[in-house]
């Protein structure tokens, strides 16, 4: 019965440890979005503010910085994709994560 307790365990926390990592690619997305989205934002706003947030977010998400997070702005639009690997709980067992955020573009436009 041990054996089976234990493999339930680790799993739930392999579960949880997922859950995390996308939470955290997805706020870090948002993130990016709101700082590109602001009314004459420099390029680069989005991921700069999605990278500070993954470095300060702790370890839940890892190999984000392969690709980095990316974002690409229309002129009317913003959609900034943040993808990485859940940390790993049971050895060799992990699971690729990747989260988008949308938003509008902050513009001035005629009455």
């Amino acid at each position: 019965m041990m054996p089976l307790i234990l493999v339930l365990l680790f799993a739930s926390i392999q579960v949880a440890a997922v859950f995390l990592a996308r939470s955290t690619a997805l706020n870090a997305a948002q993130s990016g979005v709101n700082a590109q989205r602001t009314y004459q934002a420099g390029n680069g706003a989005g991921v700069d503010s999605a990278s500070r947030f993954l470095k300060g977010a702790g370890g839940w998400l890892v190999g984000w910085e392969k690709a980095g997070p990316t974002c690409e702005t229309t002129t009317t639009d913003v959609t900034c994709t943040v993808s990485g690997r859940s940390l790993s709980v049971v050895p060799g067992v992990d699971f690729a994560i990747q989260q988008t955020a949308h938003g509008t573009v902050e513009r001035v436009t005629p009455p």
